[in-house]
């Protein structure tokens, strides 16, 4: 299959939006869990250190869409509580056209508590998210591409399918809500899908539960992108594989969205028609220069910037 072609207008990023609250306990959480107490766990972190981002996959990936001068149209279901959200994303120009408030919820939340060897324990509450499914694609106008970013179980089946009989081409990203959905669903949504982009892990359980190689992908979709971390990515094709190097980072401080920034310099390269030996890369720098700042975003650059990181890096423009 081949890449189509993206016609002029807009990027739909349908996804989940949501606030993370993240806390540091200043400690190491084994010394204050029992290993033989297990089945009775009863335990408080006093957390002196705390701070709540924006976040939400398809929230990152607009930020890092206009980040490249690219603009991002979210769709996706939020909470009574979204009012400072929207005031940072009218801030940062990402257009809030397609967010549905669910009066009754509140926007999706991540409590995430880390230690000092980082390790973390996280509860997520989906909140709005679970009714991502009264959005409706045709209720975009102009879209010329599209991703679906883990969201609500139901919006993401029915966007992909909704972005297909509407013949957009769009990127299938199920990223942590890929343990949602069977065998059956995933060959679904590679059927439906023009690109697929997953990291090693979500690769490996996708062609557990599927049973399909790279090359069945291939021949259902124009491109499998698989990430390594910082070891790089893989685009597999049907007319062959490509292997992108690294970008690596100044300062590895939070990993936090690299995938999201990644994904956002998928769909800057699709939308302009450039070759995947560019794409990839400007993907795997946008997920570099995320790494290099805490939270998902606060990282910022001008398009001057980038471009000189991008030919210092890789010796092209």
């Amino acid at each position: 299959m081949k890449d189509p072609v993206i016609r002029p207008g807009k990027a739909l990023i349908c996804g989940s939006m949501a606030f993370d609250t993240i806390m540091v306990f200043a400690d190491h959480f084994r010394n204050h869990i029992l290993p033989d107490k297990l089945h009775m766990l009863n335990v408080s972190f006093l957390t002196l250190q705390m701070r709540r981002e924006f976040g939400g996959c398809a929230g990152n990936i607009a930020y890092n869409l206009k980040l490249l001068g690219d603009t991002g149209h979210v769709m996706a279901a939020v909470g009574h509580d979204f009012g400072p959200y929207a005031e940072w994303m009218d801030q940062q120009g990402v257009p809030r056209d397609y967010l549905r408030t669910i009066d009754t919820e509140h926007t999706g939340q991540a409590f995430i508590t880390t230690d000092l060897a980082n390790n973390q324990i996280t509860a997520f509450h989906p909140g709005a998210m679970g009714h991502s499914h009264l959005n409706k694609v045709e209720d975009a106008t102009n879209v010329a591409i599209g991703i679906v970013a883990p969201d609500g179980r139901d919006g993401m089946i029915q966007h992909a399918a909704q972005f297909a009989a509407a013949g957009i081409p769009f990127i299938f990203d199920p990223g942590q809500g890929l343990p949602m959905f069977g065998g059956e669903d995933l060959k679904a949504f590679i059927e439906q899908a023009s690109w697929v982009t997953v990291n090693e892990y979500e690769w490996s359980l996708m062609q557990e539960r599927t049973g399909w190689s790279e090359a069945d992908v291939c021949r259902r979709v124009a491109a499998l992108v698989v990430t390594h971390g910082g070891e790089g990515s893989t685009v597999f094709r049907a007319e062959g594989n490509l292997q992108i190097p690294p970008a690596p980072a100044r300062a590895v401080v939070d990993p936090t969205g690299c995938g999201d920034a990644y994904r956002a310099g998928l769909l800057h390269g699709l939308m302009h028609g450039l070759p995947w030996e560019k794409t990839a890369r400007i993907a795997s720098l946008l997920g570099s220069l995320k790494i290099e700042t805490r939270g998902t975003q606060n990282h910022q650059f001008t398009r001057q910037e980038f471009n000189a990181r991008y030919e210092v890096l890789f010796g092209a423009s």
